[in-house]
């Protein structure tokens, strides 16, 4: 049974961003409805990749992706009959997902009011590119320029040249997908809530805000004013020889921070004598540009005659993180993946038989599956196969938090058995939705966010920036007392979310049986950088290896050239946000059946997941999937362009008028204009017309030329800086940087949520906390309280 079968969802939505939403939905079961308009469907319908001959509506490789499992209802909101048909779906539904714009919303009767009045069961979500109170100039803004200004795309890639301009990403769409799956993130929690009887509820969500929130390590210490950013592409990165190097079949990704690294790599390299000039913690304590240079100097030689898949399994076998880079082609054929089947056959009537990526996650009990391919346009007009009532709740299992928060996730409590960023990203997302998160932590061997950077355990920037909102009990579950108060704990709780290392749980009893018998409906969430098991299951890694692994850092690069990657620090946030989305489809198939589950994610699948389209783009062309710059196959011009002072202008235009636009706002050349007048010529000439208006923006002012061409229709955003992102008048007005308490300070900002709810936030004021601060509550409250089990 599927997790969230019975529910009733209607996508409006338009764009890679809802559609992806509702991706998410329709994988674990949900009744996804799209609505489309008539003739033409889905704007998606008529984007890249289109094969073959087959019919307009029907041939893209985009749409089948995004809309596997859904229904496609053809109406028009604008006519009465079409209004009808929409509002009359709308009634029976659980939840909508949009991506219009405001006006749209108002238009057809689903504004945050409208749903107030007519619908107060009805969940909302609106997903926009700077949420619903941006100016109105920003609506039209392409996923490459919210990329730019959620500071992303300046630091894109890592350790990069700053005369070139900055890289849009791996792929098309990433800015859409991630913002997807914290839509489908708060949808699902609040369709929990709509379970226990909590009203509807209007989901604002910013494509920017989401983006950001997922620096928050990076971006929080730089907006407290801990680490102040230079402004440069570098304030991404970190320090040390982590790097792309050539080898004798393709490329192998190379992370390594510590002295247990680097003792393992000499290892590996057989202790040559150059590596004598290195003390064993240089990398720890004695970095600098000329040892990195000299590094990799020496490294690049050993490893060229090194093929990659076997070097890097030596390698990790000792413990060096060294993996290798995958592209497309690479995925289908590796061992671990059909392990694990995230590959499966789709047949679409008109594309043939796709190979297609299905989840990152496998659920034990109501696992994600594809069962049908994209609809065809208006395939389900006549026959909207009405559910009928709203599933009941079974075996409700709320408990009383120690401080009620509000939130969807009231009276929900999680025990974060976490470490670093993945797993307590995980955790904090859960706890902006309202639930009781309880880190379990031990001052004898305390995690390493809260050793780097700061004074004490208690206030380090890195460890202040993720957990705000988290409880914290010290219990050192190496002791037999330990262990027992954790089982205690994990009686007491809904959900157990960890990031150890492979085996770590089983070796301690504290695998899924183990907690099973502990609780039968406990929900347990593993994640792994490949996953719980498999042939490559043994393997450890860091956000960049999970990139280089997955087929994105491939993506990212100049045309002809090698990978560059994505920005150093992208990965485990979005890891852990796509836990968070499984625990909680996990929480509700537990509500409706009684039945808990174990949910194993795989850090590479989920970033894999982020270039879905590109890998569905390989399996019907063939085409390698290859660095390919900030070229887009629909939008020209599209890409950075260099502005006065060293900074960078994105600009994405969709049509003939944008570029009419464009060309009027810098004054152009007549001739530039006229011979560039269609998208088919701009779309042939890209290179040659990036270098025309690289020499009309070289000379201006970038804020200057953002407000102008906003002003005149046209989709631009500067490429923020780490500063421009921490004094972003539309992040602050949204309250995505909020201000929490500090036990030092008094008062820190940390990067909120992305979303804005209509009722029922969960409030978030409170910081991170000190190790085992709330001891007094988990062992007296929780502990000592009779249980609250049903």
């Amino acid at each position: 049974m599927s997790a969230l079968r019975g529910l009733r969802v209607i996508e409006t939505a338009e764009s890679p961003a809802g559609e992806y939403c509702g991706k998410l939905l329709a994988d674990f079961g949900a009744d996804v409805v799209k609505v489309e308009r008539p003739g033409v469907g889905s704007p998606t319908r008529s984007m890249h990749p289109l094969i073959g001959s087959g019919p307009e509506p029907e041939n893209s490789g985009l749409f089948a992706y995004l809309n596997t499992n859904k229904r496609s209802v053809v109406c028009d909101p604008s006519t009465e009959a079409g209004a009808g048909l929409l509002h009359g779906l709308i009634a029976g539904a659980h939840a909508v997902v949009d991506d219009h714009d405001p006006t749209w919303l108002v238009g057809v009767g689903l504004s945050p009011g409208d749903v107030e009045r007519r619908y107060p069961e009805l969940v909302v979500c609106s997903i926009t590119p700077y949420g619903h109170h941006a100016p109105p100039q920003t609506w039209n803004a392409q996923s490459l320029n919210v990329f730019h200004a959620s500071g992303w795309g300046f630091h894109t890639p890592s350790h990069a040249d700053p005369s070139t301009a900055p890289l849009k990403g791996p792929g098309r769409f990433l800015v859409d997908y991630e913002a997807g799956l914290d839509a489908a993130l708060c949808v699902v929690a609040c369709l929990y809530g709509l379970l226990h009887g909590r009203p509807g509820r209007f989901v604002d969500v910013s494509e920017q805000a989401v983006m950001a929130s997922r620096s928050d390590c990076v971006t929080g210490r730089f907006v407290t004013g801990e680490i102040t950013p230079e402004g440069s592409r570098e304030d991404y990165d970190q320090q040390g020889p982590a790097s792309f190097f050539p080898c004798a079949d393709g490329y192998v990704y190379l992370y390594v921070t510590s002295t247990s690294h680097w003792r393992a790599l000499k290892d590996l390299l057989g202790h040559p004598a150059w590596l004598d000039g290195f003390d064993d913690d240089w990398l720890e304590f004695s970095v600098t540009r000329e040892k990195v240079a000299r590094f990799h100097d020496g490294f690049a030689r050993w490893v060229s005659d090194e093929e990659r898949v076997a070097v890097s399994e030596r390698a990790q076998r000792i413990g060096v993180p060294l993996v290798p880079v995958n592209d497309a082609s690479d995925l289908p054929e590796s061992a671990q993946y059909r392990h694990r089947g995230f590959f499966r056959e789709v047949h679409h009537p008109v594309l043939g038989t796709v190979r297609h990526p299905t989840v990152p996650y496998l659920l034990s009990a109501s696992p994600a599956v594809i069962t049908s391919a994209a609809p065809a346009l208006g395939e389900h007009t006549d026959d909207p196969a009405w559910l009928g009532d709203r599933p009941t709740v079974v075996a409700t299992q709320h408990r009383r938090p120690g401080r009620s928060r509000g939130g969807p996730l009231a009276g929900i409590r999680v025990v974060e058995l976490t470490k670093v960023w993945a797993g307590p990203y995980a955790g904090k997302l859960l706890a902006f939705l309202g639930a009781e998160v309880i880190k379990v932590e031990t001052s004898t061997r305390p995690e390493e966010m809260r050793a780097y950077g700061g004074t004490d355990v208690d206030h380090a920037p890195f460890f202040l920036s993720i957990n705000p909102e988290i409880l914290s009990v010290d219990l050192d579950i190496k002791t037999p007392a330990g262990m027992d108060q954790l089982r205690a704990l994990i009686a007491e709780s809904d959900v157990v979310v960890n990031n150890l290392r492979p085996g770590a749980m089983e070796r301690q009893g504290l695998g899924h049986p183990d907690l099973a018998a502990i609780r039968p409906d406990i929900i347990s969430v593993s994640i792994k950088m490949w996953g719980n098991d498999g042939p490559l299951g043994y393997q450890t890694g860091y956000a960049p290896c999970f990139a280089a692994l997955s087929g994105l850092a491939a993506l990212v690069g100049h045309p002809g050239g090698g990978p560059l990657g994505t920005s150093m620090r992208y990965g485990d946030s979005t890891v852990g946000a796509a836990a968070a989305f499984a625990a909680l489809a996990a929480l509700v198939h537990r509500e409706t059946t009684g039945e808990g589950q174990f949910v194993d994610l795989s850090a590479v699948e989920t970033l894999s997941s982020m270039a879905g389209d590109s890998l569905v783009e390989h399996a019907l062309t063939g085409r390698p999937m290859q660095p390919d710059g900030n070229r887009h196959p629909d939008m020209a011009p599209h890409g950075c362009y260099p502005c006065r002072d060293g900074t960078w202008l994105s600009l994405a235009v969709v049509d003939d008028e944008q570029w009419r636009r464009l060309c009027q706002t810098l004054s152009a050349p007549g001739q530039l204009a006229s011979a560039y007048g269609t998208r088919t010529v701009r779309l042939a000439g890209a290179d040659a017309l990036d270098d025309e208006l690289a020499a009309l923006t070289r000379d201006r002012d970038v804020d200057d030329l953002v407000q102008r061409l906003r002003a005149a229709g046209v989709p631009a955003a500067k490429s923020a800086t780490a500063l421009d992102v921490i004094a972003d008048d539309m992040l602050w007005a949204r309250e995505c940087f909020r201000f929490v308490s500090d036990h030092v300070e008094g008062l820190r900002p940390v990067l909120g949520a992305s979303w804005r709810m209509s009722t029922d936030n969960a409030t978030i004021e409170n910081g991170a906390p000190n190790l085992g601060e709330h001891d007094g509550y988990v062992f007296g409250d929780v502990l000592g309280a009779p249980s609250r089990s049903n």
